[in-house]
């Protein structure tokens, strides 16, 4: 049987590709420390179906232990490592800064001198939309932008994709970088959107609703994001053909680089989102409009040409089955 390691097995995108892998006849390690930056319980519900499959090894360790994941690697041999691991939500990286540093800088480092020591085929990296920042060139393009983020959290998912490029170009480790957009559904992390609204329509309370709605998000269904990664990793990044330095296109390289994006490819009006989730839960929000939050951006919409040339595959999930779904996942295991 094929091993492959996941890092963040615990997280909400972890789990559901844990359990894909699982699916399709992997042994998948699944390494994740179990940080209490939300609700553990939820965390570990998730690892609590992973470990019913005999074909899944949890490592509860911390990747800026160097040493632990090392040995880790002895042990195991993953000959692919799909890296989800990281310090999430852009507000929180107001607060605490160095978390994000620790976890997505020196953690992501780990990963790197893993991949190198141990020569696993591949790599694939979750990056996120957040790195376009400033950027306001819809749709959003890999091969453009992506140089003016606006929060520590994108910040350092910016400086994961250079640190890949680097060891993509010193060590020919083929590495591809995922920017995922607005990713929702079931197991959702209690920190996202959808979460907090499901949850403060079904218990009467205020939805804060930011910008007064004048936002637009790329929403991404969470069964499309896995179909992405898994498809991606079975593609290791290759040097590009006829890369140009004098015009060099960031998305590749003449090293085993490449950055992808995996988004709806559909903007949708925040307002929406919200419209969705009422009907879904059959209740009506009691909306407060709030103002623009510091590292929030007004718009997100990816261009997903390349996801589809390479792989054959867009993602299509409309918000208001994902929505349901969602409310349908909280309902239940919640007992609403």
């Amino acid at each position: 049987m094929r091993t492959l390691l996941v890092t963040g097995s615990a997280g909400f995108i972890g789990f559901h590709v844990c359990q894909r892998l699982l699916a399709d006849g992997w042994h998948v390690v699944g390494l994740d420390s179990v940080s209490p930056y939300y609700d553990p319980a939820l965390k570990e519900a998730r690892l609590k179906i992973l470990n019913a499959n005999n074909h899944f090894t949890e490592a509860r360790i911390s990747l800026e232990d160097r040493e632990a994941v090392m040995e880790l690697m002895v042990a195991h041999r993953p000959e692919r490592i799909i890296h989800l691991a990281a310090q999430p939500g852009v507000r929180y990286s107001l607060e605490a800064p160095q978390a994000y540093v620790d976890a997505n800088v020196t953690g992501f480092l780990t990963i790197l001198e893993a991949a190198r020591r141990f020569e696993v085929e591949h790599v694939v990296f979750a990056s996120t939309s957040s790195v376009y920042g400033l950027d306001g060139a819809m749709p959003l393009s890999p091969h453009r932008g992506g140089n003016h983020p606006i929060s520590l959290y994108a910040a350092t998912k910016k400086a994961n994709e250079a640190m890949a490029h680097s060891y993509a170009h010193l060590f020919r480790i083929p590495l591809t970088g995922l920017r995922f957009f607005t990713v929702y559904g079931p197991w959702a992390r209690p920190d996202m959107a959808l979460y907090k609204f499901t949850s403060a329509i079904l218990e009467g309370r205020p939805v804060d609703i930011y910008n007064h709605g004048e936002m637009v998000r790329d929403f991404t269904y969470i069964d499309d994001i896995v179909e992405g990664i898994v498809r991606i990793a079975d593609k290791p990044a290759a040097p590009g053909e006829g890369w140009d330095a004098d015009t060099p296109d960031p998305a590749t390289s003449t090293a085993p680089y490449r950055i992808f994006n995996i988004g709806n490819s559909e903007p949708v009006q925040l307002l929406r989102y919200v419209d969705a989730i009422e009907a879904a839960c059959g209740v009506e929000a009691i909306r407060n409009y709030m103002p623009m939050q510091p590292g929030d951006v007004l718009a997100t919409w990816a261009d997903v040409d390349d996801l589809a040339e390479a792989t054959g595959f867009r993602p299509k999930t409309s918000v208001e089955d994902g929505v349901k779904a969602f409310v349908d996942w909280y309902r239940d295991f919640y007992k609403v």
